[in-house]
């Protein structure tokens, strides 16, 4: 009998060894700034960006050669974080427009790289721009991604700096992809200044949470318990944050502002079925565009006329 106990005992130490180890694991290649590779996410996205280079290249290199500025800020726990400034084309609204458009873009990426192509859709109307790169992401500072809970509180500090930089008359959009969009959502429960007109939000989770959880469902086939339960606990203690309590779902709640939500029907790393949550949640105006075919973040270069026309009609309604 000891020693069926002590074989039953080891199976156990065993498995919550494996667990432990698995679940670190998962923790430092999903959280943890150096370890979270673009490579690995652009793949996970099931997208043939490949596909679409022939459009990005052009697009980029005209973005590139508008004129920009670096600018950097201090978030509230100190971080030294970064963005990309182009301030207007001379010639439209005379290069000094009095409306913007704040970007923030997605897991693992930059915005000067997610924004690379829409880009010449806003400068071209007369907006400046401003591409943050989020908490550990490009080159703003940090160990630990925010997953838009602590990034929602960066995205107020660069709002003010975009009032300071072109005054009070300003008419501001916040607009995300994927992790920057779960930003912006999150965001649109807080106290935002009146120069803040309306969201834009591209393939958004609802919490980091409920990401993982399907990632680790659909493509990893393994059960999501004990796993995130103890990258809960580690990232409360590391990062400082749950990975539930920024709930974009229950921000929408809150909502005042005007929300364009945006999604892909082919989404399988964050799944559709998450905008349709958001939508019905959300207690401010909304409106939903689904492009069918789609997959993560692919929505504006697989119908970049829907997209496009989704967004006059839009500005068109909340920049009046």
């Amino acid at each position: 009998m000891r020693m069926k106990w002590g074989i039953i005992a080891g199976v156990l130490g065993g498995i919550a060894a494996a667990e432990a180890g698995g679940s670190a694991y998962f923790y430092r290649r999903t959280m943890m700034r150096y370890n979270a590779k673009k490579e690995r996410t652009m793949k996970m996205s099931g997208v043939d960006w490949e596909s679409y280079y022939s459009f990005m290249k052009p697009h980029g290199e005209w973005m590139r050669a508008q004129t920009h500025e670096d600018v950097w800020i201090k978030s509230d726990d100190g971080l030294r974080l970064h963005a990309t400034y182009f301030p207007g084309i001379a010639g439209i609204d005379g290069g000094n427009p009095d409306k913007a458009v704040i970007c923030f873009h997605g897991y693992t990426s930059e915005a000067m790289s997610d924004y690379s192509s829409i880009s010449n859709y806003y400068l071209k109307k007369g907006y400046s721009m401003l591409l943050v790169d989020a908490r550990a992401h490009g080159q703003s500072e940090g160990k630990f991604i925010g997953f838009g809970c602590k990034d929602r509180y960066d995205a107020l500090k660069w709002i003010d700096w975009m009032i300071k930089k072109a005054g009070n008359g300003i008419r501001i959009v916040l607009m995300g992809n994927s992790m920057g969009g779960a930003t912006v959502l999150m965001a649109s429960g807080l106290n935002l200044p009146e120069q803040v007109k309306g969201i834009v939000s591209d393939c958004a989770f609802t919490s980091p949470k409920a990401v993982f959880t399907h990632v680790l469902h659909s493509m990893y086939h393994l059960p999501a318990f004990p796993m995130i339960q103890i990258a809960d606990f580690v990232n409360r203690k590391m990062a400082g944050y749950g990975l539930d309590e920024c709930n974009a779902a229950k921000e929408v709640q809150k909502a005042k502002l005007p929300i364009l939500f945006i999604h892909g029907d082919k989404d399988t790393f964050v799944p559709c079925s998450m905008c349709d949550e958001l939508y019905a949640s959300c207690a401010s105006q909304k409106t939903k565009l689904i492009v069918k075919g789609a997959g993560h973040c692919e929505s504006y270069y697989k119908n970049t006329k829907a997209f496009e026309d989704a967004l006059d009609k839009f500005l068109e309604g909340v920049m009046r």
